[in-house]
């Protein structure tokens, strides 16, 4: 896909639409271009920068050996977060981000391994060898560990990035991520706060289409990185410091290759049209 195609694609998907400006974040100002009527509509421009240097920065983060987790638990991103972690072969949360996660890891872990022990009694038949009453506890704490843990049942170290869709609903994944050092990019709305996220994307975090295209093309990128997956971790995936100005040093970084650097012309973005600028369904 060609990033003239790519931006009509995102236009077409609605993602421009923020909220209405009631609800807006100051600091989201800098992704806004104007209002229409009541809604917010983000610069097109600023999504397409934000979203080139996520390729760019999912791509050698998993070339690098690490890898990416994908989180949306919103009804709107459960169905695409899902099927494209699983293309990319990269992990996610879909139903509930369970507080400790990545700071309480090794119980994560234990509650995995509980998972493939309940599993076993019910592929052996061995369950069978309890009460009825048992089987059905057991059945139940069986059930809802994979619900809440089956898309991060093969992550056995913390990722090198996770992408948020939503960071308020998300908040808890946010400060744990920040908390490890975990690079952070997230599709944000102009109600979210960028700076705490490392590299914002910033769009309508409520329109499936939306969702959907923007997690596929951070998908394609995972699959790329995992094509030229090394041991060396040269890529931006490596042991560099972290610091709140991430952002603006992925620019500097990635100088020359497909996003702009900060203070470089944007892409050459077509403003939308006023047929475009009319609310698309989610």
């Amino acid at each position: 896909m060609t990033q003239a195609e790519l931006v009509k694609a995102l236009i077409d998907a609605g993602i421009h639409f923020g909220n209405p400006a009631s609800r807006w974040n100051p600091r989201m100002e800098p992704y806004i271009q104007g209002k229409r009527g009541n809604v917010h509509i983000i610069n097109i421009k600023e999504t397409v920068k934000g979203l080139l240097l996520a390729k760019k920065l999912i791509q050698n983060t998993v070339a690098s050996g690490k890898d990416v987790l994908f989180v949306g638990t919103k009804r709107q991103a459960r169905s695409a977060v899902q099927d494209e972690a699983t293309r990319s072969g990269m992990h996610y949360v879909t139903e509930r981000w369970l507080g400790g996660t990545l700071t309480n890891f090794r119980t994560i872990r234990d509650r995995l391994k509980r998972l493939e022990q309940l599993e076993k009694l019910f592929e052996t038949g061995q369950i069978e060898t309890y009460s009825k009453k048992m089987k059905s506890t057991l059945s139940r704490e069986m059930t809802k560990i994979k619900a809440n843990l089956e898309g991060i049942r093969k992550m056995d170290k913390v990722p090198g990035i996770i992408f948020i869709v939503d960071t308020k609903r998300e908040h808890i994944a946010v400060n744990e991520a920040r908390k490890l050092g975990v690079k952070t990019i997230a599709l944000i709305d102009t109600d979210g706060d960028p700076s705490q996220i490392d590299l914002p994307i910033p769009g309508n975090d409520d329109a499936m289409r939306a969702i959907a295209l923007v997690v596929s093309q951070l998908a394609d990128a995972a699959i790329e990185g995992k094509q030229g997956r090394t041991t060396g971790g040269q890529g931006e995936g490596g042991d560099r410091p972290r610091g709140r100005s991430s952002r603006a040093s992925f620019r500097a970084d990635d100088a020359g290759q497909q996003a702009p650097a900060a203070g470089e012309a944007a892409p050459a973005v077509p403003e939308p049209t006023p047929a475009s600028l009319e609310p698309a369904s989610a």
